[in-house]
């Protein structure tokens, strides 16, 4: 098991995790690792932020509230959501070496999800209706998968990223699973932040196991604010209190020459993969779709 010190290197606490004028601020310096940031932005109503891009490509995801997002000569106008479980949000993607301003009328949080990148694409404006929504898993491992920067539905470098909510009781991130080695077609590399939020400020729980000797090992209560990193190791399961749902923002980033998501399941819980098909999904699911425009 982790010590004290390496367990908060790993699960960083929302009481912790601040920087100027971010509420959370993980870059890979931070992290110990090469490519993946996640920033949590907050506004005040009539905020105004410059984001300076830098070797990163970055996409600003409402977590509650609207904004405007303005790069160059472009400006997006973002209508946000009420909260992340009250519905798919629209986001925007900028491109490294780029400046942009985020402004809020009425105030709001706002996620950055960035990585370290090589080729320059354009800015451009993703809408919520067009993010396809995943129903994963059965039974009590039912989950929503927002996938609105996967690798295989929206354009980027290096960047990946995608909401899951989780109903409450029920366990996602399961079975227990990693990436952390290259093996192509199969399994490949990639750092990951886990960012957390629990309906109604309750308490959650993630685990992270090793997957070689001295690997990650981190079992972390979390609470909205808090963020895991997993350099490497097992991932798996996110627990959601019983009567509230759990959300989590996941964002990766790796070496590969291709952009991709290739995991390997823990062999000692495969298996529950295999009771799926037998078992409805949680009728309680899909939890939310696209807001209503305002």
């Amino acid at each position: 098991m982790t010590t004290p010190d390496e367990h908060q290197r790993y699960h960083l606490r929302s009481d912790r995790a601040a920087s100027g004028p971010y509420t959370l601020d993980i870059d890979p310096e931070r992290a110990g690792w090469d490519r993946s940031s996640l920033r949590v932005l907050e506004l005040e109503p009539g905020g105004v932020h410059t984001l300076v891009t830098g070797e990163s490509e970055w996409i600003v995801l409402p977590l509650s509230g609207a904004c405007t997002v303005q790069s160059a000569d472009e400006t997006f106008q973002l209508l946000g959501r009420d909260s992340v479980f009250g519905a798919v949000t629209d986001f925007v993607y900028l491109p490294r070496d780029a400046r942009a301003q985020i402004a809020s009328g009425a105030g709001g949080r706002f996620a950055l999800a960035g990585a370290k990148c090589e080729r320059r694409l354009p800015a451009r404006y993703g809408p919520a209706p067009e993010v396809p929504v995943e129903l994963r898993g059965a039974g009590t491992c039912s989950r929503q998968v927002n996938n609105f920067a996967a690798a295989d539905t929206f354009a980027c470098d290096r960047l990946i990223a995608v909401e899951v909510l989780t109903p409450g009781g029920n366990w996602s991130s399961y079975p227990p699973h990693k990436h952390d080695e290259h093996r192509p077609g199969v399994e490949c590399e990639l750092e990951e932040i886990y960012y957390f939020e629990v309906e109604g400020d309750g308490l959650g729980y993630h685990r992270v196991s090793p997957s070689r000797e001295g690997g990650t090992d981190v079992l972390a209560e979390v609470a909205t604010g808090d963020a895991v990193l997993i350099p490497d190791g097992w991932h798996g399961p996110s627990i959601a209190p019983p009567d509230r749902a759990l959300y989590y923002l996941n964002v990766m980033a790796g070496p590969g020459e291709k952009r991709e998501w290739l995991i390997s399941d823990h062999p000692g819980h495969r298996w529950i993969r295999d009771t799926w098909p037998s078992q409805p999904v949680d009728p309680r699911l899909p939890l939310h779709g696209p807001q209503a425009s305002r």
